[in-house]
This record gives C-alpha cells, sequence and structure tokens, in this order.
C-alpha cells in the first residue's frame, strides 16, 4: 500500500494543500503532521482531493484537526464520487464545503460565438454554449455570476443562468443551455436589412431590464463603482476636475433598478424569439445612464483611434457603430429631437470618459502607441464635456 505527501502553493494568502492517494490508519499520523504543519505557515488552507482515492474514518479525524485550525472557511476541492460519498454519509459535508471534481470539457474545433473581455464563447452543440474565462482563478467569478444571474431571474429578468462549471485545458468555463441561441451581435450580422426592428427589440429589452427593482444591499450601486473608477484615474486628473466628476457621480439618487453596465449585442441573446441575457457578474443598481455609458464606450469610443476595433472585437463593419449609437439613443428616449438627445448625450459621453480611462490604465491597453493615445483622447473629451456638463441626470 503505498501513499504520497506533495507540499502546498500559498497563492494569494491561500494554501493548497494536496491529498493523494489513501489516507488510513496506517498514514494518518504522518499525514496530521504534515498538514497541520503547512497550516502554521498562516495561509487559509485549501484541500485538492483530486488524486485522493480513499479516506477512512482516522483521516477524517485529520481534517478534523484541521479544521479547528482554521478561522474561515475549509474547502476540499476535486472530489471523485467515490470519495464524496465518503464525505456525504459522515456528515462531513455539512462541516465543510465540499466540491466534486470538475467534468472536463474539450472546445477544439467548436464554434466561436463571441469573444469577450474576459473569455470566449463557445458552441458546444446546439443546445449548449461555454463560456471560457481566460484566467485560471475564475472559478470564483463564475460562482458569483451564477449567484447574480439567479437575483435577476427572481426579479423577472430574463436570464441565462450556468449550470454547472467545467474544466477546459487549465482553465474554468461555465455551461449554459441556449437551446439555437443566437446573440443580438450575430442576428444583426446574419440579417443587417432588419436594422431598425433589431434594434428597436434590443433597446425594448434593456428597458426590461432597467425595470427591474432589486432588494436593498443585493447588488453593488454603480455609482459606488464609478467613485471607485474615479480613485484609479486620479493621476491622469486634475485636482478641480476630479472634484467635479466626484460631485456629479456622488450626486446622483439611490436606484435600485437593475443595470448590466455591459450590455453590448454580443451579451444579449435572442432564444426562439425571447431576449435573454449573459454575461452578469457586472450586474449593478442605478440608473439608466451606467448602461448607456457601457454602450457608448463599446460603439463608439473603442474604435475612436482604431477603426477597426468594430470588426476585430464584433465583426461588423465600423461605420455601424454611429448608427447602432443613434439609433440605441433614439428608441430609448423615444424621440428624435435632436437638441434633448444631444443634451443627453453629452452627459453620457462624459461618464463613458471616465470608464473609458479606467479601463486603459487598469489594463494592458494602457501600453503601447494606440494605449497612450486612446489615454490622451479620453483625456481632451473629459476636459473639454466639463466645460459644459453640470450633472448626470438624464
Amino acid at each position: 500500500m503505498t501513499y504520497s505527501l506533495t507540499g502546498g502553493v500559498a497563492m494569494n494568502s491561500i494554501k493548497t494543500i494536496r491529498l493523494t492517494g489513501r489516507i488510513d490508519s496506517v498514514n494518518a499520523p504522518e499525514w496530521e503532521k504534515t498538514i497541520l504543519g503547512q497550516m502554521s505557515e498562516g495561509a487559509d488552507p485549501v484541500f485538492d482531493a483530486a488524486d485522493l482515492e480513499y479516506i477512512s474514518s482516522a483521516g477524517l479525524r485529520v481534517l478534523m484537526k484541521a479544521k479547528k485550525q482554521t478561522v474561515g472557511e475549509l474547502r476540499i476541492v476535486n472530489v471523485s464520487p467515490e470519495v464524496y460519498d465518503i464525505f456525504e454519509m459522515t456528515g462531513f459535508t455539512e462541516l465543510f464545503t465540499v466540491e466534486k471534481r470538475m467534468r472536463e470539457l474539450s472546445v477544439e474545433g467548436c464554434e466561436v460565438i463571441g469573444t469577450g473581455f474576459y473569455g470566449t464563447v463557445y458552441r458546444i452543440d446546439p443546445e449548449t454554449i461555454v463560456k471560457v474565462y481566460k484566467t485560471p482563478d475564475s472559478v470564483p467569478i463564475i460562482r458569483n455570476e451564477q449567484r447574480l444571474a439567479r437575483l435577476a431571474f427572481i426579479k423577472g429578468v430574463p436570464t441565462a443562468i450556468s449550470y454547472d462549471i467545467v474544466r477546459v485545458g487549465d482553465n474554468y468555463g461555465s455551461v449554459f443551455e441556449l437551446l439555437d441561441a443566437q446573440s443580438f451581435n450575430d442576428h444583426l450580422k446574419n440579417d443587417p436589412d432588419s436594422f431598425d426592428e433589431i434594434l428597436k427589440q434590443y433597446v425594448g429589452f434593456l428597458k426590461v431590464v432597467h425595470s427591474a427593482e432589486m432588494d436593498r444591499d443585493a447588488l453593488p450601486m454603480a455609482r459606488d463603482t464609478f467613485i471607485g473608477y474615479l480613485d484609479v484615474i486620479r493621476s491622469y486628473l486634475s485636482a478641480e476636475q476630479y472634484d467635479s466628476l466626484h460631485g456629479m457621480i456622488s450626486a446622483l439618487p439611490d436606484d435600485l433598478h437593475m443595470v448590466h453596465c455591459d450590455f453590448q449585442m454580443k451579451n444579449v441573446m435572442l432564444v426562439g424569439s425571447e431576449p435573454m441575457l449573459i454575461d452578469m457578474d457586472t450586474i449593478s443598481t442605478g440608473q439608466p445612464i451606467f448602461d448607456l455609458q457601457a454602450l457608448y464606450v463599446t460603439y463608439i469610443a473603442f474604435g475612436e483611434d482604431d477603426p477597426g476595433n468594430l470588426q476585430s472585437f464584433l465583426g461588423i463593419p465600423n461605420e455601424w457603430g454611429s448608427r447602432i449609437w443613434q439609433s440605441i439613443m433614439r428608441n430609448y428616449f423615444d424621440t428624435a429631437d435632436e437638441a434633448e438627445l444631444g443634451a443627453k448625450n453629452e452627459k453620457i459621453r462624459l461618464l463613458a470618459m471616465v470608464r473609458f480611462l479606467y479601463l486603459l490604465v487598469s489594463t494592458d491597453m494602457k501600453n503601447g502607441e494606440l494605449g497612450e493615445k486612446r489615454i490622451n483622447t479620453a483625456k481632451r473629451h473629459i476636459a473639454a464635456l466639463l466645460e459644459t456638463v453640470r450633472d448626470f441626470s438624464l
């Protein structure tokens, strides 16, 4: 009978302790010495049971001792079905957070139906899609998105809720059942002659989302998020600009209506004829301007210094950006009054430049000639718009 002890790797104040082979009365004392010794180094432990074949009552007692030395949550992850049954029968699933081993999924040869800032969406079969995140530590992000999607669904917003988390190579993916789904972006690409009808349905669904009122403290306030953005970009603003923007954002009243904050057309699916939201990790509460500014960033700001952006990111001609944005404004505010739309547009543009500058300086997009050009453009727009915009109320 063989067994092995594998050392842990501390990352982000979490120590991964790998459990391997069999843990029973023969080797439990050695496991206890090793586990408790690693825990004394101060990081929160996560037990990785991917290679654990069996654990006896003696091994379970070792884990109980470990739990007594843990202040926070103690997690056991990547547990096989057979070992999970042992934890469940002994009641350990009530005492620990025990997570079954994720099934592995290959996306080789699968159709790519969207690529975004955080990952790529693949169609696995006619009924199933998977969003594969770029970072290997994305499981907490996925679980949070599942939680947020359930909150929105309960409030009547048609939402795709992930029903599984899978491993895709070294990364993780979130699996959705979306029968014959097509994004609004692809719908527009495939049927450009129906441009006006598609945009009207799309903006109509945006209004449905904005009509959903969430419980207080259930979601972050978009207003507070933007105040955080200001702190990140503060060194790129003058003191007067920072104070003006901070005052205008802070003056926005509490609003518990839902905003998605990334409502671009790749994140809204048509399932049959019913619109449905995906990518719920950014949802918040706040005024409609927080969604409209994000759409301005997508369809106008990114392409201003990079005319090929919409083609490379969304697969649509760059000249569609202005047309889409104008249609969004007319349909959302139900008016063709150019003076009224112009005044609202200025406010939206200013808030959009705050977020755009934040996206640039907080990521690798700040690098290179294009990054520098975009940062200067955003700063120039902010300075000009602050000459006329006095508040963010629409």
